[in-house]
């Protein structure tokens, strides 16, 4: 039996090219792997019908109406003025914590929230003006911690918010196509304990990688190991950089305005959508396998592994590597090989051209 999953913006991309080249709805669910109902009811949901779009499906567009309907549909309320006045009680006289509350009258089959949500109100009654929340303004005394609380999995977070972020669903449309050099997705390959690390650069269009050993993972290290490497690469060719959402990649705006590229960052918690960079960690871990102590690999080993990921055929590629990959792209949009590949491929991957000595 397949289970109901919402479409990605990937998908909705994939839905938008099958449909320009002709391909009917049947076939485009097998692509997909869902079912033809589902291509159906998208396109009965999101074909636009006026305008100068109408009649056809945009992926970026369809996107966005989702997520136009999902926050303004109907929401089943529990958090009730009733159920505020049972929480104050057992909060304030029987001195019930928010999880015991959650887990307790779930347990007798009370419609309850969870506890993460009462802590979330708790806090917002805290810092309100409004007369409505006044009678449980105090309410954040009565908790075992009245310091500010974090969700658990969360602890680090006191390293602070990512300024300027960009969402990868503002990235450009032509990012996804991978026809030009330029676009790269940047990930961190852990070692052991996580104790030490790799970062790692991938080309979308190419697959060309850079590979940089780290001594930490705060974030200036990481921003200037990224800004010695780049700065070998000529400015035009950069476009842009997809992060995760990693708090070791809060310098992003400085290499943003270092090279003037976009700098875009992933949905939490979905990996595919920096997929390229990592398929690569994937092929780097038949070199450094999990647990591997990065730390005691030398800097020597780590550039020719570099140099031999680059030089390794891709059966995407009809088993060509990311080196003549990145040679044909540039013949092909008639660069001059002269003063461009002399450039981009002697010096920006000077050390993955060199054999290591």
């Amino acid at each position: 039996m397949k289970h109901y999953k919402q479409l990605t913006l990937s998908q909705r991309y994939q839905i938008q090219s099958l449909l320009q080249v002709g391909i009917a709805q049947t076939r485009i669910a097998d692509v997909l792997g869902v079912h033809k109902s589902t291509i159906s009811r998208e396109l009965k949901r999101n074909l636009p019908t006026r305008g100068q779009t109408a009649g056809k499906y945009i992926g970026e567009n369809a996107q966005r109406k989702t997520d136009y309907r999902h926050c303004n549909k109907p929401k089943l309320i529990r958090l009730t003025s009733q159920f505020k006045i049972r929480i104050a009680n057992l909060m304030m006289v029987e001195r019930w914590s928010p999880e015991l509350i959650a887990r307790r009258l779930t347990k007798e089959g009370e419609p309850c929230v969870s506890h993460e949500t009462i802590y979330k109100w708790i806090w917002t009654t805290k810092h309100s003006h409004h007369r409505k929340h006044a009678s449980y303004k105090n309410l954040h005394k009565y908790l075992k911690h009245t310091g500010r609380r974090q969700k658990r999995g969360n602890l680090k977070d006191n390293r602070g918010a990512i300024t300027q972020r960009i969402s990868i669903e503002q990235r450009p449309n032509v990012v996804e196509q991978r026809n030009r050099i330029g676009d790269i997705e940047v990930d961190l390959m852990m070692g052991s304990n996580h104790k030490s690390a790799l970062s790692v650069m991938t080309d979308r269009a190419t697959l060309v990688t850079m590979l940089e050993k780290l001594e930490g993972k705060h974030a200036e290290h990481i921003y200037q190991k990224m800004k010695i490497r780049l700065s070998n690469f000529n400015s035009p060719w950069i476009k842009t950089i997809t992060f995760d959402n990693g708090k070791e990649f809060a310098y992003h705006y400085k290499i943003a305005e270092e090279f003037n590229v976009k700098t875009y960052f992933t949905r939490p918690y979905t990996s595919q959508d920096k997929g390229t960079v990592e398929n690569r960690i994937g092929v780097i871990r038949r070199f450094f396998p999990k647990k591997t102590d990065l730390r005691k690999i030398s800097t020597k080993r780590i550039k020719e592994v570099e140099r031999l990921l680059n030089y390794r055929p891709i059966r995407k590629f009809n088993y060509n590597n990311p080196i003549e990959v990145l040679k044909n792209k540039c013949c092909t949009y008639g660069l001059n090989t002269a003063n461009h590949l002399n450039f981009f491929l002697v010096e920006f991957f000077r050390a993955i051209l060199m054999k290591a000595r």
